[in-house]
């Protein structure tokens, strides 16, 4: 049977009704088929991509897993159990939500819920695979990060902040495994204001985004090519480069 062939390539996705993951998925199905396991805290939602990914690519092996994303129990079993069965070739961390700023501000159960859900939570799934990848010096892991982690900015410092320590986090993994892992790669992803549900305010106020089918094929070529960082599309390198540097008496004048 197809769907047990041992060559198929095991892509894990957390986080997987993400529009920027549900793109990846598809890409890496048109590419070739593959047993693909998606990880997801919106369970209707998750069988809703599932069906749909089995449509697209009959030959594939698709299931999904509803996990509490805040639960550490829940996802150090999750990961074990995985890895234990046969070790990812690719895993993608995708899960996050934009919160309201001012809502963070007034309300520290939200600015909390806010801050796991983009920071403790990416970083938990990340360890628990890495657990294993980098003993065995194998397969490829890519976050999801944001160019909101580079700078805090007063239109959304506490989403900034998680999103900030997702990449240190990553930044002391890939200092970790640095020497003595050679088929393990890591990729911190760094996405600009993207089109997805979770910007559709954004939309609504007319401005211009990327959409999240570039946003994710530029992520499936740089994990090609084992790149370990990625800004996407490219000009958010560019412009986040200038927003890190500017002198702190010029930036505080900036409403951004």
């Amino acid at each position: 049977m197809l769907d047990t062939q041992p060559l198929f390539r095991r892509i894990i996705i957390v986080g997987a009704t993400s529009a920027i993951a549900n793109q990846c998925a598809k890409i890496w199905l048109t590419a070739q088929s593959a047993e693909l396991i998606l990880i997801g805290r919106d369970e209707l939602k998750l069988k809703q991509i599932t069906s749909d990914l089995k449509i697209r690519s009959p030959q594939s092996s698709i299931s999904s897993i509803f996990v509490n994303f805040l639960d550490e129990k829940s996802i150090q079993e999750t990961t074990q159990l995985i890895c234990e069965e046969r070790l990812p070739d690719i895993v993608l961390i995708a899960q996050g939500a934009l919160p309201n700023q001012e809502e963070c501000q007034h309300n520290l159960n939200v600015c909390r819920a806010a801050l796991e859900i983009n920071g403790i939570s990416p970083i938990l799934f990340t360890e628990g695979f890495a657990k294993f990848m980098a003993k065995a010096d194998f397969g490829r892991i890519i976050v999801i990060g944001s160019v909101a982690g580079d700078r805090g900015r007063q239109s959304n410092y506490v989403y900034g902040a998680a999103k900030a320590m997702v990449h240190r986090y990553i930044e002391g993994l890939q200092h970790r495994i640095a020497g003595h892992c050679h088929n393990l790669s890591i990729l911190l992803v760094k996405p600009g204001p993207t089109a997805t549900p979770m910007t559709r305010h954004l939309q609504a106020a007319g401005a211009s985004l990327a959409s999240a089918e570039t946003v994710a094929l530029e992520i499936v070529e740089a994990s090609n090519k084992h790149k370990t960082q990625l800004y996407t599309p490219k000009k958010w390198g560019i412009i986040m480069f200038l927003i890190r540097h500017l002198p702190s008496f010029i930036f505080n004048k900036i409403r951004i």
